[in-house]
């Protein structure tokens, strides 16, 4: 079984752009070796935002040595970036962003959530890459909620999205740089299962919302991180309410992160050298 590290609470809500009210749950400052190969998580919402004609979001930026996986929960974003990609999700559906060597994208709310306002709900997870990638070409993958297999799990206990790696036997769509599982899970009020998780990885479950008790000893609760050792391969888990819950487990990259805001390299000189090629446009401009 592995053994629960510790269980975290994120930091204060921050404002990213004038679209995302966010929670970072994990970064690789105050995380390191134990989350690896996730960088950071923000969880933004659940939050309303009022009808408007103003576009609400994140103007462009740019992003190298890592990818972004968002996944919304409820609301709809669009996004667009200097690859030439352009997209929008919505409910269910992931956006998996490889910047690898540098994309510049910008992320907004979908025009007709913006005109009839509601509710945004999301994930945005960065996912670090192996040095002999991180300067790859950049790859967008959108993942729909329609082509995310579902398993269900015995007894009525709840369901499992399998949006990367594998739970039992079934295989999500993501592709991957590095061995890693990415998983929506949902349990009913009551419902225990166990969790099977390759020995060896980090693993961390976060819970969204509900009350989900680990190893029949800690509880965490509502935008709590559960951190597990990474000996064992066995998580017991029993929902004290009904829970939606991330699990995260990947093979740890052990090599050095150095990394300046939306650059994260290996060195302190590729950092040097994404700032200035950033600044040369050298990384790309939308439209261009």
């Amino acid at each position: 079984m592995k053994k629960i590290i510790r269980i975290e609470t994120g930091a204060a809500p921050h404002w990213v752009g004038d679209g995302f009210p966010v929670r970072t749950i994990f970064s690789y400052q105050n995380a390191g070796e134990v989350i690896s190969p996730f960088l950071l998580l923000d969880y933004a919402g659940p939050a309303r935002f009022e009808p408007t004609d103003n576009p609400r979001g994140v103007e462009e930026h740019p992003h190298r040595g890592f990818e972004t996986v968002t996944i919304v929960y409820q609301g709809q974003l669009e996004h667009r970036d200097s690859a030439g990609n352009h997209g929008t999700i919505g409910p269910g559906d992931v956006q998996w962003m490889t910047a690898a060597s540098g994309v510049v994208h910008e992320e907004f709310h979908q025009s007709e959530f913006t005109r009839n306002g509601g509710i945004l709900e999301m994930v945005q997870l960065w996912v670090n890459l192996p040095a002999k990638f991180k300067m790859s070409a950049p790859k967008y993958q959108t993942l729909l909620d329609r082509d995310i297999p579902v398993v269900s799990i015995p007894n009525g206990c709840g369901t499992v999205r399998v949006i990367a790696g594998e739970f039992q036997g079934l295989k999500g769509p993501a592709c991957t740089f590095s061995p890693i599982d990415l998983w929506d899970l949902r349990l009913a009020h009551g419902a225990r299962t166990e969790l099977s998780l390759p020995e060896g990885h980090n693993t961390a479950l976060l819970v969204l919302r509900g009350r989900l008790r680990l190893n029949a000893s800690k509880v965490a609760g509502d935008a709590e991180l559960a951190l597990f050792d990474r000996t064992g391969g066995t998580i017991t888990v029993e929902a004290q309410s009904n829970t939606s819950v991330l699990v995260l487990s990947g093979e740890p990259i052990s090599e050095p992160i150095v990394g300046r805001g939306p650059f994260v390299m290996n060195t302190e000189e590729e950092i040097c050298q994404a700032i200035l090629d950033y600044q040369h446009g050298r990384i790309g401009r939308i439209g261009l």
